[in-house]
């Protein structure tokens, strides 16, 4: 029920944004369908689709399994445990959704890869080499379920920690075993959210291209979004890469539409308080085994890579232009990346959450999950087909159409973030600001902002992190001129320039921890919200 004063003007912004949004995804898309009937077929025929869509499917399919049987587990464990630095645990987990692929991807070569720790130390104590599992499916599967696991069980443990305490006390009182709290109160509190947690986790490894592109190791391990950007960059086959993009954006658009069904999956967590119960001895340390492994599984491809880069220097890569041209271009693009994610997710649903309409709020909310139907590789595909139409050069359009794109990414994120808490506050405030007389602004700066603090914050973290650890976007539009520290570092590992490589990987994820830590932080103080 509608309790705020009506917000004209929030719902035509919304509205206005929200056609510009469907406008522009529209143009790319026609872009697409435009090159698949007017671009002459050349070599594209030897582009399978099928197998290409065959492995990509396997892949996505193997790693939303695997990932939620160790979320579930990782989950599990974490809620039984009590220990000093649990909660600086589940932090690290919870960066988990913001690691940038490439990193991770860096980390496991330097702990699988032929070179990696494991492989020297095989050699030196058994004199037998491990070979290379950090390349090939194997390879992709590890580094994404090292993310997504940790993604899932975070997720997960938020179910758990909304257990009402008297629930627990009745079953402590019952006298359960571990496996029946399990499957009465444990499985009952997660299995709501596991099928829309798989359609997320399915569709971020289907569409998953940094992680593939470097541990794929061949053509057999190839994915739909590696084949786009192979086919634009290394053939300049516009109409195989369109045809590929095709097929992407039917199969995603198909999980989305399944997914709409599903309850949503929150974004935005809490602290995790874990509550008392009094665990049997074997369910204690199976519970120890399963946070250790889970925690050296994530934990040590980062500490690899800080490793990596400090053996490698900072100081030569600090003293190359090239680094710092990157490093400014990456912090230009994250920072305006991110405000700009910001200002959309408020705009939509400061406007979702000013009607009753259920038309005008499903209107406001499907622009923001264009990016889930139309991914990175194919978006920024789009934007270049869509420059090129109109006759720009296409690398003098790269920082706007990379910036919007990031921002595109980053979206879904942030409209769940911000909406829910949006919705909460005309449900249980919305006849006080009624009865106050409170216009649009005042609502928003007396009201909805001192209680948004940390969530904006959160906004622009997870904004700023995507974009400042994306290679999708840039990887079709990046020049010599306009390079990302992701790219740079791809064309390090290219040119086989490992410890340039090590560095920049480092850099990247100390800038994401720095940002995902310290800008919630930073914007709840700033707003002084009372919870």
């Amino acid at each position: 029920m509608q309790t705020l004063p009506q917000r004209r003007f929030r719902i035509a912004t919304s509205l206005s944004l929200a056609v510009l949004i469907a406008g522009l995804i529209a143009a790319v898309l026609w872009a697409i369908f435009a090159a698949a009937t007017t671009t002459p077929n050349t070599i594209s025929t030897h582009i399978d689709i099928p197998h290409l869509l065959r492995m990509t499917s396997i892949q996505a399919g193997l790693t939303t399994i695997l990932s939620l049987l160790v979320g579930t587990a990782l989950a599990w464990a974490l809620d039984r445990l009590r220990f000093p630095g649990r909660g600086l645990l589940v932090g690290v987990f919870s960066a988990a959704i913001v690691t940038p692929g490439m990193v991770v991807a860096f980390g496991m070569l330097s702990i699988w890869g032929r070179s990696g720790w494991i492989n020297q130390t095989s050699l030196a104590l058994f004199n037998t080499s491990i070979g290379n599992p950090a390349f090939g499916l194997s390879g992709i599967l590890l580094a994404h379920v090292i993310l997504d696991g940790a993604f899932a069980a975070r997720i997960l443990l938020a179910r758990l920690d909304a257990i009402p305490a008297a629930r627990l006390k009745t079953g402590q009182s019952l006298n359960l075993s571990p496996w029946n709290r399990f499957r009465i109160i444990d499985w009952h509190a997660m299995r709501g959210t596991i099928p829309g947690l798989a359609a997320i986790i399915f569709l971020l490894a289907f569409t998953s291209f940094p992680i593939v592109l470097l541990l794929g190791g061949g053509p057999a391990n190839q994915t739909l979004e590696v084949a786009i950007y192979a086919a634009v960059r290394q053939d300049f086959d516009l109409r195989g890469a369109v045809l590929l993009a095709l097929t992407q954006i039917g199969v995603c658009s198909v999980i989305i539409f399944a997914a709409s069904a599903l309850p949503p999956v929150p974004s935005s967590l809490g602290q995790s308080c874990p509550k008392n119960w009094r665990d049997r001895p074997l369910a204690l340390t199976l519970a120890w085994l399963i946070l250790t492994f889970s925690t050296l599984g994530f934990v040590l491809p980062l500490v690899s890579v800080f490793a990596e880069g400090l053996a490698a220097g900072f100081l030569g890569l600090l003293s190359t232009a090239s680094f710092w041209r990157a490093t400014a271009t990456s912090l230009i693009v994250g920072t305006l990346s991110a405000v700009l994610t910001l200002t959309l997710a408020l705009a939509l649903s400061l406007g979702r959450s000013a009607t009753a309409s259920r038309r005008l709020r499903i209107a406001f909310g499907l622009p923001a999950y264009a990016y889930l139907a139309v991914p990175a590789v194919v978006l920024s595909l789009g934007f270049f087909l869509l420059v090129r139409a109109l006759g720009f050069p296409p690398g003098s359009a790269a920082p706007p159409v990379v910036i919007f794109a990031n921002a595109l990414l980053a979206l879904p994120f942030a409209v769940a973030t911000v909406g829910p808490p949006l919705d909460a506050i005309v449900r249980t405030r919305g006849k006080l600001i009624r009865s106050l007389g409170l216009s649009s602004w005042q609502q928003f700066r007396l009201v909805e902002y001192p209680l948004l603090g940390r969530d904006i914050g959160v906004v622009l973290a997870l904004s700023f992190c995507f974009s400042l650890g994306d290679l999708g976007v840039i990887a079709l539009f990046g020049t010599q001129d306009f390079t990302t520290l992701p790219l740079l570092m791809f064309r390090a590992l290219g040119a086989y320039r490992s410890n340039d490589a090590a560095a920049i990987a480092a850099i990247l994820l100390l800038g994401t921890i720095a940002a995902f830590i310290a800008l919630p932080r930073l914007f709840e103080s700033l707003s002084h919200a009372r919870r």
